[in-house]
């Protein structure tokens, strides 16, 4: 029973930021996003939600089996499990830079060194189980599509980047310099 505990949590944890994220992207759709033009092969919104937790939970559980054939945190499986750790933080960050800053090129940006390093993660993950680098392939290939339409973002709406509701402050007025005799 413990080790189904162990699966659950692996599981779970990716889960916990897609859950945080899904809020920020709730916010800055209708006021924001909506507003954005989109390539032709752009999901519905809807699709978003059911991949992203498929995907989550396909790579938290892959985490575990790495965990547990790896020899934890401090065997075989310590830098495919940093390599984890590091993909799920850039993974995490760009929902806040994309829709959070309305940042579409930080979010480009993001998401090229997400797809890298989980392309990595995934060849790491193979060499300690398998089956857990197998899992990784729906998810670069998602990311790959992501990075492709966050691309096509990026240059359709060339003018929106880092517009958002806040005021912008004046540039400053640049003093002329003291001549130093």
């Amino acid at each position: 029973m413990n080790e189904y505990w162990k699966i659950a949590g692996a599981m779970i944890l990716p889960n916990l930021g897609g859950f945080v994220n899904g809020q920020i992207t709730r916010n800055n759709l209708q006021n924001w996003y909506k507003n954005l033009k989109f390539p032709a092969y752009r999901p519905p919104n809807w699709v978003f939600a059911p991949v992203w937790t498929s995907l989550y939970s396909g790579m938290g559980y892959a985490s575990y089996l790495v965990w547990r054939d790896g020899g934890g945190f401090t065997g075989d499986a310590k830098l495919p499990l940093l390599a984890y750790g590091t993909q799920l933080a850039l993974n995490w960050a760009w929902t806040p830079i994309f829709f959070g800053q309305r940042n579409i090129k930080g979010g480009l940006i993001d998401i090229v060194a997400l797809t890298a390093t989980a392309t990595a993660c995934g060849a790491l993950f193979y060499s300690v189980n398998k089956v857990a680098g197998y899992i990784f392939i729906p998810y670069v290939a998602w990311l790959s599509f992501a990075s492709l339409l966050n691309f096509s973002i990026f240059q359709l709406n060339p003018d929106t980047e880092n517009t958002n509701d806040k005021a912008i402050e004046p540039a400053q007025e640049e003093k002329e310099p003291v001549n130093k005799k």
